[in-house]
């Protein structure tokens, strides 16, 4: 589908219950807008555990069929949750397409390796855009690769998008004397994700000169939750703030990530949330205990449709602004300590 738009959200919030959250809305506006296009079927993710966002698709099915679009939404549960299910809904997505088993799987592969090209080419965006010598020279040759790997239609065109992307972006005039700030990016999945619905946080920092680490890309996320589940570290990692306590979503992972941020020596967290998500209004009340123990900021945005660019920005910038100012106290009692 195309990227979210103005038009996107309007639609979604015309026709979402009130009090859904953004990513509802946003894959509301989204789905009808691939609906006028002339989708037939929509493929979606579910999910498991105490978090509504496993169930959109049931609702949006329903205002779809209110709407009478005639798009069915297949979700597919992870495989560790219902393996026959998964495969199930596999075959029948490849008889509905009419393709043989060779051309389902290429598809497949060629879908993978097209996402792992963009995570490739956006986290060495988010490296070096702090370091450039002209502002904004970096998100320009990011939009480049993009758009080549956009044109791109087979693995050997992928790879070669993917390098000349790379080389596009390693090419950017940079300045390695300077040392930007660290902020880690973590908070509830689409909102992370999805730089429209966040208001490109991570390039507005990086042009603030501010290096940023994003705790999730959908290639890591896929490898650790998909076939098996390999964020049990994570949740070791929470476990002293939470005990057994299931609180659903990503607000686990929000509160781990936060302590390995600080572990790995980061400036700040920013955590990005949808108004009203349980899960991150849970993970917001332990977070303060956290910034106690392990001594880093936390900032916290929750996002919703009348979230805009600037008052986003003006929060960052007084952040940014903290954690400038607390660096240099730092290194001024670092100082104070050696001349002692």
């Amino acid at each position: 589908p195309p990227e979210p738009s103005s038009r996107t959200l309007d639609l979604g919030v015309r026709h979402a219950p009130e009090f859904a959250c953004i990513p509802f809305k946003i894959l509301m506006g989204t789905y009808l807008e691939v609906a006028e296009k002339g989708a037939e079927v929509i493929l979606t993710s579910g999910g498991m555990g105490p978090c509504r966002a496993g169930l959109y698709w049931v609702m949006h099915q329903y205002i779809l069929d209110e709407l009478n679009t005639g798009v069915k939404v297949v979700a597919f549960e992870p495989p560790l949750c219902d393996l026959k299910d998964f495969i199930k809904k596999l075959r029948w997505v490849r008889k509905t397409g009419g393709l043989s088993v060779k051309e389902f799987v290429q598809a497949i592969r060629i879908t993978w390796e097209k996402i792992k090209a963009i995570d490739e080419v956006e986290m060495l965006s988010h490296e070096i855009r702090p370091y450039e010598t002209n502002r904004g020279e970096t998100t320009r040759r990011l939009w480049q690769a993009l758009e080549m790997l956009d044109a791109a239609n087979n693995e050997a065109e992928i790879k070669d998008a993917m390098q000349e992307g790379l080389k596009l972006l390693q090419e950017v005039s940079q300045d390695h004397s300077r040392n930007p700030l660290k902020i880690g990016i973590i908070g509830e999945i689409y909102v992370v994700l999805e730089p429209a619905a966040n208001h490109y946080i991570q390039i507005m920092l990086g042009e603030m000169g501010v290096q940023t680490d994003r705790s999730i890309y959908l290639t890591s996320y896929t490898r650790k939750n998909t076939i098996v589940n390999l964020e049990g570290d994570i949740f070791e990692v929470a476990k002293p703030y939470l005990g057994e306590a299931p609180i659903g979503g990503h607000g686990a992972n929000s509160i781990g990530e936060t302590i390995l941020y600080a572990r790995h020596g980061f400036d700040g967290v920013v955590q990005l949330a949808p108004f009203a998500c349980i899960p991150e209004i849970v993970a917001k009340s332990i977070i303060p205990t956290v910034t106690k123990d392990y001594g880093i900021p936390v900032l916290t945005l929750f996002i919703d449709e009348q979230t805009g660019k600037a008052g986003v920005q003006t929060r960052l910038e007084a952040f940014v602004d903290l954690l400038e100012k607390r660096r240099e106290v730092k290194a001024k009692r670092g100082i104070e300590r050696l001349v002692i």
